[in-house]
């Protein structure tokens, strides 16, 4: 059962936010960045209080993706991103973007906070920061 509201064009756009956020990590690295985006859609705390679908998470200004902003966004979803993006909508999560609602790629080593959200993990080039529990139980 999915864990959040969608269509096909929301299928496709997680899709296409997936790949533009993290193709060269591999699916993995996909599937974790599929996670923050359905966090924040799950989110009713922080700066997601507003964000209650895949459309407005994925275009949430100030605070969206980089990757929007991007021509490489806007090209056709494939379907073996939107089989990627079917698996997080379904409640799919991936360690350590499990609760995490932000990511980013330091030039260096993850900091143990970022905007005092805790660092849970990296994988490959992206640092993964979740909020606590108590600040926001609807990601947990």
């Amino acid at each position: 059962m999915a864990v959040v509201a969608h269509n096909e064009n929301d299928v496709a756009l997680l899709a296409r936010l997936m790949r533009a956020e993290a193709e060269g990590e591999g699916n993995l690295g996909m599937l974790m960045v599929g996670n923050v985006g359905v966090n924040r859609v799950l989110a009713d705390c922080l700066d997601f209080k507003d964000i209650r679908s895949i459309q407005r998470m994925v275009f949430q200004s100030p605070g969206g993706f980089e990757a929007t902003q991007k021509s490489y966004f806007y090209q056709r979803a494939r379907e073996q991103d939107k089989r990627l993006a079917r698996q997080v909508i379904q409640g799919a999560r991936f360690h350590p973007a499990t609760n995490s609602l932000w990511f980013f790629e330091p030039s260096g080593n993850c900091p143990a906070q970022w905007f005092n959200q805790w660092n849970t993990g990296r994988y490959k080039s992206h640092c993964f920061f979740s909020p606590s529990q108590s600040a926001c139980p609807s990601v947990y």
